[in-house]
């Protein structure tokens, strides 16, 4: 099992410690390092300014919101980073939620999967460089329908490093799972948990088996974020993951539709997922995030004292994962990179 680095969504600001994490993980062998974006700092730049002094690590967006950019946007920042990085680049791409897409991109979110699907076929018609681009779908077309009429299909002026790029698919949903395994070359999952191995496997095995399926199991990467707090009291260390998991079920999209709630309800935690909620949209914090079990952390999560851990971890080991993706300073990152061995 490989390990990567995850600087996380900024605050008010940068990262602390970022630059040196990230130089740490690439002198420890880490896999790779990745970016994320919301409605505040952008995934392109950090990758870019911070990878800029790597040498090793793969450079991977987590993720890279397909309503902020167009598809021909992205498969330009794609060619860029990866020259610039010497072929080390991952575009990891999401679909996000309405509130986001609708609320802060100004653009509409029903049938995402569809346009998802429009949009990796369109990044791949320019990464292959084959001819000037045409594509005439339902979410995009290229050239333009309408406007002055001038419009014409065109070809990118620079020829990239690499035509197949991977492209990894953050999905929760197992119809979004199986269109990760079809038509992308990894998965990026949030909250997985080793419960849920088979319910995953399955909806893998269903986008495997579709007739032009882009890869076979062998051949996929599976990223997912997995918290690690080592501390010799289990208590103490879930208090540092249920804030992160109040967030995400309580405030983390609409009350009718919030995808993060969906993978902790099926966990078996529905009764749960509603206190949290209710808590949360009324603007009692505190009380949500004490509503998140201890049980549920420990599904999701590695926490407590090593021998813990390390017993824990080879139950990861037997899931589809194939690299877990954490977060932390210099000195966790090393303890990691311990644990993992």
């Amino acid at each position: 099992m490989k390990l990567g680095y995850t600087t996380g969504y900024w605050s008010s600001g940068p990262p602390a410690g970022a630059t040196e994490a990230i130089a740490e993980a690439d002198r420890l062998g880490f896999d790779s390092v990745w970016a994320a974006e919301a409605y505040g700092s952008d995934c392109l730049t950090p990758l870019a300014w911070w990878g800029a002094s790597t040498s090793r690590v793969r450079l991977g967006t987590n993720i890279m919101q397909m309503s902020a950019r167009t598809p021909t946007a992205a498969a330009m920042a794609a060619l860029t980073l990866d020259h610039l990085s010497g072929g080390r680049f991952i575009l990891g791409l999401g679909a996000s939620g309405p509130q986001v897409v609708e609320g802060w991109y100004g653009q509409p979110y029903p049938r995402p999967l569809a346009r998802t699907r429009e949009y990796i076929e369109i990044i791949r018609a320019v990464l292959a460089r084959s001819g000037p681009v045409q594509y005439d779908g339902e979410f995009y077309q290229l050239p333009h329908r309408g406007g002055t009429g001038l419009g014409k299909p065109l070809k990118s002026t620079v020829h990239p490093l690499r035509t197949d790029i991977p492209i990894f698919l953050a999905a929760e949903g197992p119809k979004n799972v199986a269109l990760a395994a079809e038509i992308a070359d990894g998965w990026l999952p949030l909250f997985f948990s080793p419960k849920a191995d088979g319910f995953y496997r399955a909806a893998l095995a269903e986008g495997f088996a579709r007739t032009g399926a882009r890869r076979s199991p062998d051949g996929f990467e599976i990223a997912a974020t997995v918290p690690i707090v080592v501390d010799d009291d289990v208590e103490r260390a879930a208090d540092r993951i249920r804030p992160f998991v109040a967030l995400y079920v309580g405030g983390m999209g609409a009350k009718s539709t919030n995808f993060h709630r969906d993978v902790i309800a099926r966990l078996g935690y529905e009764r749960e997922c509603d206190i949290i909620t209710e808590a949360y949209l009324a603007g009692n914090k505190p009380a949500a995030i004490a509503a998140v079990p201890t049980a549920l952390v420990e599904d999701i999560a590695l926490i407590g004292p090593t021998a813990k851990i390390k017993d824990e971890l080879q139950q990861w080991r037997e899931t589809v994962i194939t690299t877990l993706l954490v977060s932390g300073g210099p000195r966790q990152l090393r303890q990691f990179a311990e644990l993992v061995d």
